[in-house]
């Protein structure tokens, strides 16, 4: 599997050095934020980049660009890239959001839309600048004392301005496992009520506390399915800042292949040949996820193993997705 391409928003370490041991230096830090080579990736409050108008790649603002235009955004640091800084300016109102766009000769895109049009290191750092983004605007006070919280560390820190308490604060992430399932040459897919007609996907739930990821993807298979589970195998991971998760990617091999739907999570659930699959992409009657979800990496490559086949040139000779 390692030969396999990266999940979308993953493999930016191979690009990016994150600095962490030097967030905290601040003649450093304003040294870096000024330099001629800095640049900043621009997010509105709804977490949404800033695009070129006329083709697919971030509008990066160079430093003279963001003091200029968002004087008030405080900027947080992402990291060095190709020897250039990078930051983050997170809009806390929309009330210039308009005339940004036209200034900077801008359209602004989600993180999922992005995703699928953007370079693999621009969509992971907009991903993990997104992920950022959210954490300040959703931790705003103490959760020991209600105090106010400020940024610390390049925005990597939040600190509790009650000096009596000064509690620091991290970035969250919500672990979810998501696995797909198989048994007898089949794989076990699930679908939602709200879903488009034919889409059918892994099996996915989030990580409770006490619980290994391994009992996780036991646990979540039996809840949605029915369906009892025993080796649990890691596969890969993904970034899922929608808007604050790491998806955690498995295959398993289920004990028993009884499909029993429980709590009405999932709206059907069915087992799936290589072939099956196939024949329902080229009849427009199989739907899988879109590339953007680890889901889609876990289904191509369990068919590639299993029968050889290319999930990519399957879903290109439909047209789907």
């Amino acid at each position: 599997m390692s030969a396999t391409p990266p999940n979308t928003f993953a493999g930016l370490s191979l690009t990016l050095d994150r600095m962490a041991e030097r967030r905290d230096d601040a003649a450093w830090l304003l040294g870096q934020a000024s330099a001629p080579t800095a640049r900043y990736l621009l997010l509105d409050p709804e977490g949404h980049g800033f695009l070129h108008a006329g083709r697919d790649a971030l509008r990066w603002l160079a430093a003279d660009e963001g003091r200029q235009l968002c004087a008030d955004a405080p900027a947080s640091l992402l990291g060095i890239a190709d020897g250039r800084p990078h930051f983050l300016l997170a809009l806390e109102s929309d009330a210039r959001i308009a005339a940004l766009e036209a200034e900077l000769h801008a359209r602004r895109v989600s993180l999922r839309e992005a995703g699928l049009l953007l370079p693999a290191d621009e969509a992971g750092l907009f991903a993990y600048a997104k992920g950022l983004a959210h954490w300040h605007r959703e931790t705003r006070h103490c959760v020991r004392c209600g105090a106010p919280l400020a940024v610390v560390s390049a925005g990597h820190r939040l600190r509790c301005t009650n000096a009596d308490c000064a509690r620091m604060h991290f970035p969250r992430t919500d672990a979810a496992i998501i696995v797909i399932v198989e048994h007898d040459g089949a794989c076990l897919l699930g679908r939602q009520a709200g879903w488009p007609a034919g889409r059918y996907s892994t099996l996915a739930g989030f990580i409770e506390p006490g619980e290994a990821l391994e009992d996780a993807v036991r646990r979540e298979v039996l809840e949605e399915s029915g369906v009892r589970v025993g080796e649990v195998r890691y596969h890969s991971s993904q970034p899922w800042p929608m808007p604050a998760s790491l998806m955690v990617g498995f295959t398993a091999v289920a004990l028993d292949p009884t499909i029993r739907l429980r709590d009405g999570e999932l709206e059907d659930a069915r087992w799936f040949t290589p072939e099956q699959i196939a024949d329902g992409i080229a009849d427009g009657s199989f739907l899988p996820s879109t590339p953007l979800s680890v889901s889609y990496r876990l289904l191509s490559d369990w068919l590639h193993e299993r029968a050889g086949m290319d999930l990519d040139a399957l879903v290109a000779a439909r047209g789907a997705l």
